[in-house]
C-alpha cells in the first residue's frame, strides 16, 4: 500500500472519553446581519439613544468631508475617509463606559473624537505632527494605529491585565476586513479566548483591503465564523444600522464586563470614499456598486426611522446639520493656523528612559539647530 492510500485510509477516532471543550452551536453567528431600522425591533429601541445617534452621524459625516477638504489644502498629510462607515464609528464610542479602553485603527477618527479626544489632537498624527497628539490615558483612547492589527494584541494585554488586577475595564478593538488578514488579528483572539479576557473585537467589512476584495481574502463563510475557531461567539450585524450596531456592541461589552469572555463583530459595511485621499478607488471598483451602497446609507436609514415615528422633524435635521456646520468651521480655522514646533520634541515620550543612541541624537540635533541660529559671521 503506498503512502497517499496509506494516508487516504486513515480515519483517526478520539478516544470514548474524548468531548468537545466547547459547544460550537452557540457561538455560530446568524446566517443574516442583524437588523432594526426598519424591522418590528426598532420600536424597542431607545428614542434618545436614536436621536444622539443621528446627531454623531451627521456630526461624522461633515468631519470627514472637512478632513477630506483639508488634505486637498495641504494641511493634513493624509486622510483615511469613513464615509459610509459612521455608524459603527459612533456606535462603538457610545457603548463603553469611561473608565473602559477603545483601541482604534486608523480610520477610527470618528470613534476617537466621538469618545471625547479633541477634533484637532485627533487628526494631529495624520498632520504628520506630534506623536499621537493626543493622551491616550485621558480618555481611555490607545493611538490611532497606522500599522494593519497590531493594536488588537495590545487591547488583549490591557484587558487581561485589568482583569488580573480586579478593575472593572472592557477594551474594545476596532479592525478592517483587510487586518484580519494579518498574524496579529490570529494571536489576539485566541490570547483573548484562552485568557476570556474582557474584550470586544469590531471588525469593520467595508468591502476592500485598500484594493482587495474579501473574497481574496478569506474562504470563511463570513468573517463572523472565525471566532467559532477561537471558541468565542461571532455576531453578524448591518453596520450600516446605527442602532442594531450599537445593541449588538453593548451586549457583547456587558459579556465581557461579567466575565464571559471576548466576542467577535463583524460589521457589513461600506467606504464610499477612497482608502486615503492618495488612492484611485476607480481602478479596483465601479461607480455602480458605489451607487448601491449609498442608496443603504447609514444617516438615511436612521432618518427615516426617527422622522417615520415622529421623533425627528425638519427643526431636528436643521439642528443636528448646524452643529455639524460649527464643528466644521472650528476644525477649519483651527487646522489652518500654523502649529508652532520644537524639533526636540522628536525626542520626547520615545522611551522612559532616553537610550545613549538617543541622547546623542538628541545633542546632535540641538547643536546643529544652535549653530544655524547663528549670525552668519559668528559662524566663521
Amino acid at each position: 500500500m503506498t503512502v497517499t492510500e496509506q494516508r487516504g485510509a486513515y480515519r483517526p477516532t478520539p478516544p470514548p472519553a474524548w468531548q468537545p471543550r466547547t459547544d460550537p452551536v452557540p457561538l455560530l453567528p446568524d446566517a443574516e446581519p442583524y437588523r432594526v431600522l426598519g424591522t418590528e425591533k426598532a420600536a424597542e429601541a431607545d428614542p434618545e439613544l436614536l436621536r444622539r445617534l443621528y446627531a454623531e452621524l451627521v456630526k461624522g459625516r461633515r468631519y470627514n468631508a472637512q478632513a477630506t477638504a483639508l488634505t486637498k489644502q495641504g494641511r493634513l498629510a493624509v486622510y483615511p475617509s469613513s464615509t459610509g462607515q459612521e455608524a459603527c464609528e459612533v456606535a462603538a464610542a457610545l457603548v463603553l463606559e469611561e473608565h473602559d479602553w477603545l483601541f482604534p485603527s486608523y480610520r477610527d477618527t470618528l470613534a476617537v473624537i466621538a469618545r471625547g479626544v479633541d477634533p484637532v489632537e485627533a487628526l494631529t498624527l495624520l498632520r504628520g505632527d506630534w506623536h499621537t497628539g493626543y493622551d491616550p490615558h485621558e480618555h481611555r483612547v490607545a493611538p490611532l494605529s497606522t500599522p494593519l492589527a497590531t493594536q488588537l494584541p495590545h487591547a488583549v494585554g490591557l484587558a487581561h491585565a485589568a482583569r488580573l488586577k480586579g478593575d472593572d475595564v472592557v477594551a474594545l478593538a476596532m479592525v478592517g476586513d483587510g487586518g484580519t488578514s494579518e498574524g496579529d488579528f490570529h494571536e489576539a483572539l485566541n490570547f483573548a479566548a484562552v485568557w476570556q479576557a474582557p474584550v470586544v473585537f469590531l471588525v469593520q467589512n467595508n468591502g476592500f483591503a485598500i484594493s482587495v476584495p474579501l473574497a481574496k481574502q478569506t474562504a470563511a463563510p463570513s468573517l463572523a465564523h472565525k471566532a467559532v475557531g477561537y471558541g468565542m461567539p461571532g455576531r453578524l450585524v448591518d453596520g450600516n444600522d446605527a442602532a442594531a450596531v450599537h445593541e449588538v456592541l453593548a451586549a457583547a461589552v456587558r459579556r465581557a464586563r461579567a466575565g464571559g469572555g471576548p466576542t467577535l463583530v463583524e460589521a457589513i459595511t461600506y467606504r464610499v470614499e477612497a482608502h486615503t485621499n492618495a488612492d484611485d478607488a476607480t481602478r479596483y471598483r465601479g461607480d455602480a456598486e458605489v451607487e448601491a451602497w449609498k442608496q443603504h446609507d447609514p444617516i438615511v436609514l436612521l432618518e427615516r426611522e426617527l422622522t417615520g415615528r415622529g421623533l425627528l422633524d425638519e427643526a431636528g435635521v436643521e439642528a443636528a446639520r448646524q452643529d455639524a456646520e460649527t464643528l466644521a468651521a472650528s476644525l477649519r480655522a483651527r487646522m489652518n493656523e500654523d502649529p508652532a514646533l520644537d524639533p526636540m520634541d522628536l525626542f520626547t515620550h520615545v522611551y522612559a528612559e532616553p537610550t545613549p543612541q538617543l541622547l546623542e541624537q538628541r545633542e546632535q540635533l540641538r547643536a546643529e539647530l544652535a549653530a544655524e541660529a547663528e549670525p552668519e559671521g559668528a559662524q566663521r
